[in-house]
């Protein structure tokens, strides 16, 4: 049997992720790295929190990063610059295991999710105008039901899910939940206490 991250992989190249349908809407193209990593044997995953001077979503829990700039050749291109700028981890040093489905938010972005597997030692450069706080959490840790509240929401009319997830003292939720709640999905079948892949 292979790795965690080898069948993760070959998990999202066989469920191609689906796009938005919401008609109507204009929303601006962003994306973001969901960094994994594993430690001692262990699969983690990591979150950023954004500082509180920020014009949305300050103070939330985030993966790195953003919209897309006109000179990003690709959504993937964007979501290693901004995991560069954000965290200071070189894009050569990011394994992209696939894309999860889009998610849109409530200030008018879809967020086009890239999975990949970041360095496992830690050695972060994190930007203090868009990094307050990283969390690296198992990710074995967060398939605990008890971690996880749903909620109703109407946003233009729509009315879904939003997700809270509660570790420790953290709460993660919006657009990160539903991303992250996607990942558990996925993977809701495959073990996590196995020896897995590094990045490189």
């Amino acid at each position: 049997m292979g790795s965690f991250f080898d069948m993760l992989e070959g998990r999202l190249s066989s469920r191609p992720p689906r796009p938005l349908n919401l008609p109507g809407l204009m929303l601006r193209e962003s994306s973001v790295l969901v960094p994994l990593f594993e430690r001692e044997g262990v699969p983690h995953i990591l979150f950023t929190r954004r500082p509180a001077h920020l014009r949305h979503h300050a103070n939330q829990f985030s993966f790195p990063g953003g919209g897309r700039d006109p000179e990003d050749s690709t959504p993937l291109h964007t979501a290693l610059r901004e995991t560069e700028e954000e965290l200071g981890i070189e894009r050569t040093q990011v394994r992209v295991l696939g894309m999860l489905d889009e998610v849109p938010t409530t200030t008018a972005f879809r967020i086009q999710p890239f999975v990949g597997i970041i360095p496992s030692d830690g050695q972060y450069r994190p930007s203090a105008e868009e990094v307050a706080f990283i969390l690296e959490v198992p990710l074995a840790g967060l398939r605990d039901p008890s971690l996880l509240r749903t909620e109703k929401r109407t946003v233009r009319g729509v009315e879904y899910d939003v997700h809270f997830y509660t570790y420790g003292s953290h709460v993660i939720w919006g657009a990160t939940a539903r991303i992250l709640y996607n990942l558990l999905e996925s993977i809701s079948d495959l073990p996590l206490g196995a020896r897995s892949a590094t990045a490189g």
